[in-house]
């Protein structure tokens, strides 16, 4: 009876503590219970954007449906919504100036709406950086696709374009020389700066479950009064200046700019830049943050950042303050708006807020992602980045 009741108890407590973890591999202290799915291998989705599609068995015969799925400032973002599929068959890059067919470059260069996958886990290393043209989707959805190892992608002059699914790591400076830029059009670029991804004036670009580490310059550049840009339920990892929006102090042309930046993961080996933001509006939400050197959130030149339903967490032995402004005295960045509303801040994270916080009410710009919790951001962030092994036939 001793041993009996002793297993009894200790089921019991098992079964009580089962649905209980930590947030993911998020180093919180915050404990969340985790929504039992109703089948053992179901779907579960937690943010409205995966909830848009990731549960559909059918999305490898419905892959353009994602386009319907954009919220936030890229919400109007459709890619190649409505072109053909065109599948990558190659994943050499040898030519830049005359691409073979079957290659990425050669799809992103033709000029026509597209919705690009691929026949097999692929490792791109781009020879110069590819230059997109608009209209274009990148589905990376059923393969392991990584981009590693050479250039990034420049989206310079475009609008229209979703890139969705892809690993991109270690990229490099492109050395630069005749490139094609067009189906009908060669030219010499100049080096690449060696960003994984750089939107140069342009609009309506959607960037969604990428992973995203180790560039020689940025992850990802916002720059040259580009707008309407969203960037979800990616992850990022090992780099410095992460995501820069806004090039510099010479260009007000940026005060265009609309950045959403919702349910992504910024974890291990951060420093700064998540983002630094110059001259114009941007709204973070629901994105979980656990690592930072020196700040989270900075810029300067009178941006307006937004900060909703975030979780930060600061690092034992760095920076505790999530912001940083650029070299100005408080009496100019104390009339900058960046306000933090309903973020729970952790391990001794602060959040030196600024500017009118009755912003809301003078606020007519296109309808912000209504933010959840933060304490349910775990669950928002629980599928962040590429690796969601889709396959045909099944739930993501």
């Amino acid at each position: 009876m001793k041993v009996s009741h002793a297993v009894l108890v200790l089921c019991f407590v098992v079964a009580t503590i089962a649905p209980w973890s930590m947030a993911e591999n998020h180093s919180t202290a915050v404990a969340i219970r985790r929504p039992l799915s109703k089948k053992r291998h179901g779907c579960v989705a937690y943010n409205p954007i995966d909830k848009c599609w990731r549960c559909d068995r059918n999305w490898a015969k419905n892959r353009q449906r994602l386009a319907d799925c954009a919220m936030g400032f890229g919400h109007e973002a459709r890619g190649g919504k409505m072109g053909r599929i065109y599948v990558v068959t190659d994943s050499s890059d040898r030519n830049v100036i005359n691409p073979k067919p079957g290659t990425l470059r050669h799809a992103i260069l033709l000029p026509e709406p597209l919705w690009i996958i691929f026949s097999r886990n692929m490792i791109i290393s781009l020879r110069q950086e590819l230059i997109f043209t608009s209209d274009k989707t990148i589905d990376g959805r059923g393969f392991d696709i990584h981009v590693a190892g050479g250039s990034g992608f420049m989206l310079q002059f475009v609008h229209n374009v979703i890139i969705h699914g892809l690993h991109m790591y270690d990229i490099a400076e492109g050395s630069g020389g005749m490139i094609r830029s067009k189906h009908d059009h060669v030219g010499m670029r100049g080096r690449s700066d060696g960003d994984a991804i750089c939107v140069f004036k342009s609009s309506q670009i959607w960037i969604d479950h990428c992973s995203f580490a180790s560039s020689y310059d940025g992850l990802i550049d916002i720059i040259a009064a580009s707008t309407n840009v969203t960037i979800s339920n990616c992850h990022f990892v090992k780099h410095d200046k992460a995501l820069l929006f806004g090039a510099s102090e010479k260009t007000p042309e940026d005060k265009v700019m609309k950045v959403t930046i919702a349910y992504n993961h910024f974890g291990k080996g951060l420093t700064q830049r998540l983002p630094a933001v110059r001259f114009g509006f941007v709204h973070v939400v629901n994105n979980g943050y656990t690592e930072w050197k020196s700040y989270a959130i900075g810029g300067g030149d009178g941006a307006t950042i937004i900060s909703q339903g975030n979780q930060f967490m600061a690092a034992n032995g760095a920076a505790k303050e999530v912001t940083k402004r650029e070299r100005v005295p408080e009496s100019i960045w104390r009339k900058w708006t960046w306000r933090s509303e309903g973020d729970l801040l952790l391990n001794g994270a602060y959040f030196r807020q600024s500017g009118n916080p009755n912003w809301a009410k003078t606020y007519k710009g296109y309808p912000l992602i209504p933010a959840q919790p933060a304490i349910d951001v775990p669950l928002l962030t629980k599928f962040v980045g590429a690796s969601l092994h889709c396959k045909a036939g099944a739930p993501c």
